[in-house]
């Protein structure tokens, strides 16, 4: 049998099981899932991450080297994969 994790209950009392230490509920993670072509083609972890370092556009994005954000916590290939296309695509790079 699979262990299915901990039940846990949030602020907002929504009930979910987390078998890792994330405190993240993902009941209210789908609720403030953005309406943003920038921010919502990245996975929670990694929208996370950039939102706590107050990044929220392509434009800001630019400003950090590519070092700086694989720093972040939930930054890795595929995220940065991801952020250097978004970046191409507008004709912008990290920082050097």
């Amino acid at each position: 049998m699979s262990n299915i994790g901990t039940l846990r209950i949030c602020e907002k009392g929504h009930r979910y099981y987390k078998s890792s230490d994330c405190p993240t509920c993902p009941v209210c993670e789908a609720e403030r899932k953005p309406n943003d072509q920038f921010l919502e083609v990245l996975s929670a972890p990694t929208r996370r991450a950039l939102e706590g370092k107050g990044i929220t556009t392509p434009e800001q994005l630019k400003d950090y080297s590519e070092k700086e954000i694989l720093d972040l916590h939930g930054m890795g290939k595929s995220a940065m994969q991801t952020l250097h296309g978004i970046l191409l695509a507008r004709g912008y790079s990290f920082k050097q």
